[in-house]
């Protein structure tokens, strides 16, 4: 009897290996970048080489070039300070020195602030992407940015008088402070109005070459509305903010955040209405105010369920709310 043929051995085969997924690279997109501003940079640094453009891109990130809304909300205070003071159209130096004036300050404030957040900025989704918590500037790097733009605003001073000089130092002050308060105190909204705001009595001094007490007032009002809409921007990243143990309004007002944001509304539109008046500002200041009266109530019906992106959303909306306000002032005063 043969024997039975033997079965031939299944092959051993090699288990499949698995590959590990490479560990995702640092985003080099901060997430509350304008995707309109980004286009526009784009378009403007088209022509150089790869390695130079994305160099200098991210020096444009850090001054925060590709999200303009900051110096915007710093542009309309000021405007409206060097209309009134002129109390008509105002000199094309003071306007020119101003605007640039505007665009420097808040550039060596971002800088700075980006210095000083370098260790928060990565535990936080919506500013990993910035160019020191992704490695793409150092914080030496961004120190001398500091110190270059600071630089360049204190020239343009030097074009106005002593007084606008001497002033300068206060608002250099509060920019390079307002960065490391948010560590100590849960007002840090308040020392950004006072720095976005400087500006205020910069203007009427450089105009008029005095600050006459509606100048205080304008720069109250605008401390307030900064706490208003940097609110809405700190609820973006409450709960972040909390665990990377910094401080803000946000987290401070907690869950009477709308109400408080809803007074400040209301005492902004005061103020204002106080130096409308005191001003003798016409019928179309009154029309603007109305609006931005209008506007607020917008925003509190967006940030209703306090999600993210509509309390960004609504942060950006100020913009328009300066806007009327400004239009409102020049057309009180042409009339």
């Amino acid at each position: 009897m043969s024997p039975a043929p033997k079965k031939p051995r299944p092959r051993r085969t090699a288990a499949p290996s698995v590959r590990r997924a490479p560990a995702p690279a640092p985003a080099s997109r901060p997430a509350d970048a304008s995707t309109s501003a980004e286009r526009v940079l784009a378009f403007v640094l088209r022509g150089m080489p790869a390695a130079r453009r994305d160099r200098v891109y991210a020096f444009l990130q850090l001054t925060r070039m590709d999200r303009p809304i900051g110096a915007l909300l710093l542009l309309w205070p000021t405007w409206w300070a060097l209309w009134l003071a002129a109390k008509d159209f105002p000199p094309i130096g003071p306007l020119v020195i101003f605007t640039l004036g505007v665009f420097s300050m808040r550039a060596a404030g971002c800088a700075i602030n980006d210095y000083a957040d370098r260790k928060l900025d990565p535990q936080v989704a919506r500013t990993r992407g910035r160019p020191i918590a992704s490695g793409r500037i150092t914080p030496r790097e961004a120190l001398w940015t500091f110190a270059g733009l600071i630089a360049f605003s204190f020239v343009l001073v030097l074009f106005t008088n002593r007084f606008t000089l001497l002033l300068s130092f206060g608002g250099a002050a509060l920019a390079a402070a307002y960065p490391f308060t948010k560590r100590y105190t849960h007002l840090p909204q308040v020392v950004l109005g006072a720095a976005f705001g400087w500006s205020i009595p910069m203007a009427f001094a450089a105009v008029g070459e005095s600050v006459p007490p509606v100048a205080w007032l304008l720069f109250i009002a605008n401390i307030v509305w900064s706490v208003v809409y940097d609110t809405m921007y700190a609820m973006v990243d409450r709960e972040e903010d909390i665990a990377a143990g910094a401080k803000s309004t946000a987290i401070l007002f907690a869950d009477a955040d709308r109400v408080i944001i809803g007074i400040l509304m209301g005492t902004f539109l005061l103020a204002m209405a106080m130096v409308g008046t005191r001003s003798n500002l016409g019928w179309p200041y009154w029309i603007g105010l109305l609006a931005a009266a209008g506007m607020f109530a917008y925003q509190q019906w967006m940030i209703r369920d306090r999600q993210g992106p509509a309390c960004l959303a609504a942060f950006r909306h100020n913009n328009w709310v300066g806007l009327v306000i400004w239009v409102g002032i020049v057309l009180a005063l042409a009339l």
